[in-house]
C-alpha cells in the first residue's frame, strides 16, 4: 500500500513535493490545503482528481486518510503547524527551516515524542553526489585533522521575489537568509564539523527594501575545533553566482561548488584519488525566475517511505535538526548590523 500524503502549503516548495509524490509509486498524494484556492486548484490538476483539497488544517488533519503532513509553509508556521500534527497523531515532514528558535524546534520534538509520530526534516542537499563523497572522505579519516573551512552562499533575489510573497523579507515571517537561503550549507557544515562554540558575525541590508539582512559574514568556530568562515547575499547582479564548500585538512583539499554544491571544482586528497567515471547528475530545483537548491526532494521521499516501512533509511530526525537552528540562531545573536 502506498504512504499517504498531504501538503500544507501549496507554494512553489509545496509543488515540488507534489510533483515528486506524485512520480512515487510507493507514495499517494491525497490531500493539500493552503488559504489560497487558486494555488489547491493547480496542484490537484498537475496531480490528479482524486486528490482533497480541504477547506481548512483541521479538517486535514482529522482525516484518517492522511499518515504523512508535508508542511511547506512560510518559516514561522513550520513549528505551530509541526506541533498539532503530530498532536493528531501524523508524521510529519518539514520543510527547511526547521524553525526559527531553539526552543520552537525542541517543542517540536518533544511533540512528536509525546504522540508516538516520526518528525523528520527535508535536507536534500545530504544526497548531492559531492556532497556524499566529502562525507564519505571525512568519515574514513581520508581527510586527517580538518584545520578549517570556508562557505560561500553568493546568490540573487530580485526585487519581485520579495514582492510576490508577504512572508519574505519580513523578520517575523522569514527570520533571515540564512534561514532560506542558507541552511542547507549551515546543515552540512554541522554534519560534517559538528556542533558550533562560539561565533562572530555582521549582517547589512544594502540592496532590497526588506526587514532582513541581504549580506553578511560569519566565523565560525566548531566544537571538533575546525574553523570556518561563512558569507551569504541575495545581492549578486542578475543571477545566482556560487555556492561553494572549501575544505582545508591535513591529507586533502576539496572544493564543492558550482551554483548548487553540484560539483566538485578541486579535489586533491591523499589515499583518496577522484573517480573519474563518476556521474555528477544534482539538478537545482528551478522557480520561474530565480533557482534554489539541488533538487533530491525525491531522494528524500524516498527514505520517509522506508522509515515508515521499517527499512533502512538516510534522513535528519528532529533532534539532530535542531543543530542547524543552534547554529543559525548564534550567527544572528552574535552579529553587528552594518
Amino acid at each position: 500500500m502506498p504512504v499517504k500524503f498531504a501538503i500544507v502549503g501549496c507554494g512553489a516548495i509545496g509543488m515540488r513535493h507534489a510533483a515528486v509524490l506524485t512520480a512515487n509509486p510507493q507514495a499517494e498524494l491525497v490531500g493539500v490545503f493552503d488559504i489560497d484556492a487558486g494555488k489547491m486548484t493547480t496542484v490537484r490538476e498537475r496531480s490528479g482528481r482524486h486528490v482533497v483539497a480541504y477547506e481548512g488544517e483541521e479538517q486535514l488533519l482529522a482525516s484518517p486518510d492522511v499518515k504523512v503532513v508535508s508542511i511547506c509553509t512560510p518559516h514561522a508556521l513550520h513549528a505551530p503547524m509541526a506541533i498539532r500534527a503530530a498532536a493528531a497523531g501524523k508524521h510529519v515532514l518539514v520543510e527547511k527551516p526547521m524553525a526559527l528558535t531553539v526552543a520552537d524546534a525542541n517543542s517540536m520534538v518533544h511533540a512528536a515524542e509525546r504522540h508516538g509520530v516520526h518528525l523528520m526534516v527535508v535536507k536534500q542537499n545530504r544526497f548531492n553526489v559531492p556532497v556524499r563523497l566529502t562525507k564519505q572522505a571525512i568519515d574514513e579519516g581520508k581527510l586527517g585533522r580538518v584545520f578549517m573551512v570556508q562557505c560561500n552562499v553568493l546568490w540573487n533575489r530580485h526585487d519581485g521575489y520579495y514582492a510576490e510573497s508577504p512572508w519574505r523579507g519580513r523578520r517575523e515571517g522569514e527570520g533571515g537568509a540564512l534561514y532560506t537561503q542558507a541552511s542547507h550549507f549551515v546543515d552540512l557544515l554541522n554534519w560534517w564539523f559538528g556542533p558550533v562554540r562560539d561565533v562572530g558575525a555582521n549582517t547589512a541590508t544594502r540592496n532590497h527594501s526588506i526587514s532582513i539582512e541581504d549580506c553578511g559574514t560569519a566565523v565560525l568556530h566548531f566544537e571538533s575545533g575546525v574553523l570556518g568562515t561563512l558569507a551569504w547575499t541575495t545581492c549578486v547582479h542578475n543571477k545566482n553566482f556560487e555556492g561553494s564548500i572549501t575544505i582545508i585538512a591535513e591529507h586533502g583539499t576539496i572544493k564543492i561548488g558550482g551554483l548548487y554544491l553540484n560539483k566538485i571544482e578541486y579535489w586533491d586528497v591523499r589515499a583518496f584519488p577522484l573517480d573519474e567515471t563518476i556521474s555528477f547528475s544534482d539538478t537545482p530545483n528551478a522557480y520561474g525566475r530565480y533557482q534554489g537548491s539541488s533538487s533530491n526532494h525525491d531522494k528524500v521521499i524516498a527514505n520517509v517511505i522506508a522509515r515508515l516501512s521499517g527499512e533502512p533509511y538516510e534522513l535528519v530526525d528532529g533532534i539532530e535538526g535542531i543543530t542547524c537552528i543552534d547554529t543559525i540562531q548564534k550567527v544572528y545573536a552574535h552579529a553587528r548590523t552594518l
